[in-house]
């Protein structure tokens, strides 16, 4: 069994696992985070957030910057102290609030 699950790498818990509570709210966040995805907007370098604005998401453009740097084409989960990435899959789609369009991710 791997560490995680196949496609959005869901961290999976262990018979024999201290903390288990750690692993399974990350995967919690994940979810919250991939389930009826829905972004803010498209941008190339991390916006000034609070922890006011944890939950929100913003699709990470082609070429990004800064703490997003090496990030591009990822979906970034803000959760009111630090980022989250997200790959997306084949199928997905997202909900793009500042173009009010649903996206869809295909052939990567």
């Amino acid at each position: 069994m791997s560490d995680a699950t196949y496609r959005f790498a869901l961290p999976n818990l262990y018979a024999a696992q201290a903390h288990k509570e750690v692993t399974h709210n990350e995967a919690l966040l994940r979810i919250d985070g991939l389930l009826h995805c829905a972004v803010q907007s498209s941008l190339q370098t991390p916006p000034l957030v609070s922890a006011t604005d944890a939950g929100k998401m913003w699709l990470i453009d082609d070429v990004p910057s800064g703490e997003w740097a090496e990030r591009g084409k990822m979906v970034a989960y803000w959760t009111g102290t630090a980022w989250r990435y997200f790959s997306p899959q084949d199928g997905m789609e997202i909900w793009h609030r500042e173009n009010n369009s649903l996206l869809r991710y295909t052939d990567g």
